[in-house]
């Protein structure tokens, strides 16, 4: 006997666009909110409750879980993922939404290709390399880089 999977199709369900978005399909958005002049790429996912500002890109392969919200004219590059749930029991919270994490991204930030994100909050004027994993908050502007993401720079000065 064949058993047959559960197949549930990408969607765009139940979202609040503001006005001149740009998605480009396949994505799975759902319940969230995303602002105005803002473009979204192919193979992204945005999960419910999450809240884009105005002229941000998001870039293909990009997920987006709960409890996200991003500023205004921000930057998501290529396969970065957000993380809402730090294994806190050891293994994955399931439906136990009481153990996941806020995560708050302010305005003017660009997050570089396959950037990993933990919950946490970062300021204005941020740039985040490729690669890097952010497990702590950003509290100044600068450039980060690194697992885990450290301070490089600040904005505005030349690499060394």
């Amino acid at each position: 006997m064949r058993n047959k999977p559960t197949i549930k199709k990408v969607q765009i369900k139940d979202v609040t666009f503001g006005e001149n978005v740009t998605i480009v399909e396949p994505v799975n958005l759902y319940e969230c909110e995303i602002g105005d002049d803002c473009f979204i790429g192919p193979f992204v996912e945005i999960q419910r409750n999450v809240k884009i500002g105005k002229n941000c890109r998001v870039q293909s392969h990009a997920f987006i879980c709960e409890l996200v919200s991003i500023g205004d004219f921000c930057f998501i590059s290529h396969g970065v993922k957000f993380v809402n749930d730090l294994f806190s029991l050891g293994k994955p919270a399931g439906g136990n939404r009481s153990l996941w994490r806020p995560t708050k991204v302010g305005s003017y930030v660009s997050i570089g290709t396959n950037a990993t994100i933990l919950p946490v909050t970062i300021t204005d004027h941020v740039v985040i390399g490729a690669g890097s994993v952010v497990t702590k908050d950003i509290r100044e502007s600068g450039v980060y880089a690194g697992n885990p993401a450290r301070k490089l720079r600040s904005l505005g000065d030349k690499a060394e």
